[in-house]
């Protein structure tokens, strides 16, 4: 099924109305859908080099709407927030992570966790709707979703215009691994910056 719905996120690319697809798959992929839009950015992008940006900040808007939307289903629809969650199997996580947030550095520790969500592959629908249960700052998780998942999104957009279909077979092979290492250079530089600039 998983495969399926896959192809189907390729072929959207090639329909006439693929960037508002582009934008809604993005916008459900943040709080249920299991296939991530760069699917659709990376043959969308191929076959119209120039729109490279637009397609980015299609799917960045979709993304970060879809987050909210996640959000606010961990906040008012627990039944069904804890559905989308128990079908990624995080639920026991769900209940870690509301017991570490009332310690001193659980603010930190999920702001890592949400940075690392949006960038990597990571299920970021779990931690968007989790967000919510937690009561996690709407305002910080907004950015949050904004800065990370319009990196991703820029970076996959911007290396598909400059290499091509060369980089999405790359994706497709070695993604997971650069993306989840970029997510915790990033993490990183945030704590380094943090810790010599601010404490």
């Amino acid at each position: 099924m998983l495969k399926k719905l896959y192809d189907r996120c390729v072929e959207l690319a090639r329909h006439k109305f693929s960037k508002p697809l582009l934008g809604f798959v993005a916008f459900i992929e943040s709080f249920f859908f299991p296939v991530p839009p760069d699917l659709m950015i990376i043959p969308m992008v191929v076959a119209k080099r120039d729109d490279y940006l637009k397609i980015f900040v299609i799917a960045t808007t979709g993304s970060v709407l879809g987050g909210l939307f996640g959000y606010m289903l961990g906040v008012f629809f627990l039944d069904i927030a804890m559905v989308v969650i128990e079908f990624y199997g995080y639920e026991e996580k769900v209940f870690e992570v509301q017991n570490k947030m009332s310690s001193k550095g659980g603010f930190f520790l999920w702001l890592g966790i949400m940075f690392l969500a949006g960038f990597t592959p990571l299920p970021f629908k779990v931690f968007t709707i989790t967000s919510g249960i937690i009561n996690f700052n709407i305002i910080v998780f907004f950015f949050i979703c904004l800065f990370t998942r319009g990196l991703r999104f820029l970076l996959v957009s911007y290396f598909t215009y400059l290499f091509g279909k060369k980089f999405g077979l790359f994706i497709e092979k070695k993604g997971a691994f650069w993306f989840t290492l970029a997510g915790i250079i990033v993490i990183l530089v945030a704590i380094s910056f943090y810790f010599l600039f601010i404490s």
